[in-house]
């Protein structure tokens, strides 16, 4: 038995979320417990410099640089309170599995940078870290995402029928996990990323809780569907994106092409932003996983309440006796999922094991993931 902290901080740019979790050495599914968690949330400021770095600007390499070491920060915090939480010591920690900042996302042209500094975060905690997850996935032709497929057939796929798992954070990605024990996946397409970038922009607000300002809208139709016609929707799996495709410059560019109108109002685009997340991964339920009988939703997405309201509608319209529910009824909080997954796949490297799913991914081949940084 190994402990293991895993720590996320995802395309929301809300913060780290962190778990700290007892892991079978010899895990094979079941046994895993979550011991501690913790959140650190981002300061405003910190927020807007993550977001400058994701496109190219003046001195971009020599502020990708002090942002990481400003993340190393908060990510010791988040592994000091969750040691602290536990009661127990560093040297009682066997790693933590950290995944970075993403702050481009190219498999196409070879690479995906995640801002990180592993190396500081070993100093500031005296724990073992595993960093770099995705470059071996796409050194072996791969995609490099979603990499959580694999750790959510672990730990969720032992049902008797077929299981699709939705994380929706920034980015929506869907596990379909097959009785028989194959597994499929993809990014959907944007989670929640464009709806709280709306909402910062248009309310200051740091995303729509529960949906309201979406529920207080009407979907412009016209809107939904040009956005739809993305080639990204409708391309094949293996597939994967980010906030290089998906940002407030593409919503722009579909309301110039819509003719919207400048005196739309902002709930009329939010309830439409809203809907084109529920229907993409309505979507890739329907088309990919037509035989799954049990959905669960996990991602900060899963606690919006209109959010998950529109995507049973859309599912239940075409498959009336499909059963849609948190990943909490199969015993994960929706909000720990991604931190535990990032602990599972530091687990993974330690005791040698691959943490990829080819047909997830595309990769040659199974590859153990991560890179380490010792205490």
């Amino acid at each position: 038995m190994g402990l293991y902290i895993g720590l996320m901080s995802g395309t929301s740019l809300d913060g780290v979320d962190g778990v700290l979790a007892s892991i079978p050495d010899d895990y094979n599914g079941g046994g895993i417990e979550i011991l501690a968690d913790a959140h650190v949330p981002f300061e405003i400021p910190f927020r807007r410099q993550l977001m400058q770095l994701q496109g190219m600007d003046v001195n971009e390499i020599e502020r990708e640089a002090q942002a990481a070491n400003a993340l190393a920060e908060s990510y010791a915090e988040n592994v000091n309170t969750l040691v602290a939480k536990a009661g127990l010591k560093p040297k009682d920690v066997t790693a933590v599995g950290v995944h970075g900042q993403t702050i481009r996302h190219r498999p196409e042209l070879g690479f995906s940078r995640q801002t990180n500094n592993p190396a500081l975060l070993a100093e500031l905690t005296g724990i073992d870290v595993v960093a770099d997850f995705r470059s071996r996935d796409i050194a072996a032709g791969g995609e490099g995402a979603p990499l959580v497929p694999a750790f959510h057939q672990a730990v969720f796929g032992s049902g008797s029928v077929c299981r699709a798992v939705i994380n929706i954070g920034g980015i929506a990605n869907i596990s379909i996990l097959h009785p028989d024990g194959t597994v499929t996946g993809f990014d959907t397409g944007p989670g929640n990323m464009l709806m709280d970038a709306f909402i910062q922009q248009q309310l200051r607000e740091p995303y729509d809780k529960d949906g309201r300002w979406a529920e207080s809208g009407q979907v412009i139709e016209p809107l939904l569907e040009n956005m739809l016609d993305e080639p990204f929707f409708w391309k094949d799996p293996p597939k994967s994106t980010g906030r290089d495709l998906f940002h407030l410059g593409w919503v722009k560019r579909h309301l110039f092409q819509t003719d919207i109108d400048k005196s739309t109002h902002g709930e009329d685009i939010q309830a439409t932003l809203l809907a084109l997340t529920a229907r993409t991964v309505a979507d890739a339920v329907l088309v990919h996983a037509p035989d799954a009988g049990q959905v669960y939703l996990c991602g900060g997405g899963a606690l919006n309440s209109f959010l998950v309201q529109s995507i049973r509608r859309l599912l239940q319209a075409k498959k009336p006796g499909i059963m849609l529910d948190s990943s909490a009824m199969l015993g994960i909080d929706p909000m720990h999922v991604e931190s535990l997954a990032f602990a599972w796949l530091a687990h993974r490297f330690t005791v040698r094991k691959p943490g990829n799913l080819p047909a997830v991914t595309g990769a040659k081949g199974p590859r153990i993931l991560g890179a380490l940084y010792p205490a």
